[in-house]
């Protein structure tokens, strides 16, 4: 059985795409979309990003002068994928992008941080769908920084969450994680992407569950043999590999439009090729929903179907 994408982000707080403006009616909807087609996990891709938030956050509003959100999405959304019988992974907030705290020691952000986590379990952790975690800082190297609050995030959330599942999704320093022809863009060198991700994955091996690298960053010729070496490293460190198999086409001048189909079918095989067997995506509304506001997208959810009845 072929690889399926059973997981996508929700990126309702979003940072280069444009907003849907939708409300409940619309997102569920989608939400029956997404079902149809076999997922069954949907991972909010951030809690806020500087002053827009997605839910009443009192420390957000009140000490860092955050926007009252006019819907509680998360509430909304724990709604949705209750009724779909989904699972629903909460994305942490970052303060290093708010600029009350960009320039402030990790430890003082820390302790903001875990309050927030307190906030957000007191709030949704009695919700039959909350399962899960998704830390939302990304990285492609090793920044030291990073993979302590990797560590920090991972053992308070499984602490307070009865040891509920947290997830990463980095990116690969190969050419297309720069803009096309921009200086400095160069291929993956995989000598230097062994060496980092040894090192990240033994250091996050028993606080980070499941790692699901963008597979948008390197060339496709490049794309098995990245994907064989991260499968080989998470196996190393008993870490479960995922594949963010992007449905946004980084190889277009224009950023972001939904992908052709071939190549989301290329990337798809390399991954089962390289032994990974679930995939998440970035992401199903925008990019391949027949709901977007891409007519394009619409066109490849119909390619999608197409091909879970070949695969079938």
């Amino acid at each position: 059985m072929s690889i399926k994408i059973k997981a996508t982000f929700l990126d309702e707080i979003t940072a280069d795409i444009p907003h849907q403006n939708w409300g409940k009616e619309e997102w569920d909807k989608d939400f029956a979309a997404m079902k149809a087609v076999g997922i069954d996990t949907v991972i909010m891709i951030r809690s806020g990003l500087e002053k827009f938030i997605t839910y009443p956050s009192k420390i957000l509003i009140e000490e860092f002068g955050c926007y009252e959100p006019p819907v509680d999405l998360v509430d909304m959304f724990l709604d949705l994928a209750e009724k779909y019988d989904m699972r629903y992974f909460f994305g942490t907030y970052c303060l290093r992008h708010n600029g009350h705290y960009k320039d402030v020691d990790i430890d003082a952000r820390w302790s903001v941080e875990k309050r927030l986590i307190d906030e957000v379990w007191e709030r949704y952790g009695h919700r039959k769908a909350f399962k899960g975690w998704y830390l939302a800082k990304e990285i492609s190297g090793n920044d030291e920084s990073i993979v302590r609050e990797f560590i920090n995030y991972s053992s308070y959330c499984k602490k307070i969450s009865g040891n509920l599942p947290t997830l990463i999704s980095p990116g690969m320093l190969g050419r297309k994680a720069w803009m096309p022809n921009e200086p400095g863009a160069h291929d993956l060198d995989f000598e230097h992407h062994e060496r980092t991700w040894d090192t990240i994955m033994k250091a996050v091996s028993g606080y980070v569950d499941i790692i699901a690298f963008q597979d948008g960053h390197v060339t496709y010729e490049e794309l098995g043999p990245a994907m064989k070496l991260n499968k080989r490293l998470a196996d190393k460190y008993g870490i479960e590999l995922w594949t963010n198999s992007e449905t946004f086409d980084r190889d277009m001048p224009i950023r972001f439009l939904p992908i052709k189909w071939e190549k989301l079918r290329y990337k798809l095989k390399k991954a089962e090729e390289a032994g990974v067997t679930r995939a998440l995506t970035f992401e199903f509304s925008h990019f391949m929903s027949p709901n977007s506001m891409y007519p394009s997208a619409h066109h490849l959810y119909n390619r999608y179907k197409e091909y879970l009845r070949e695969e079938e």
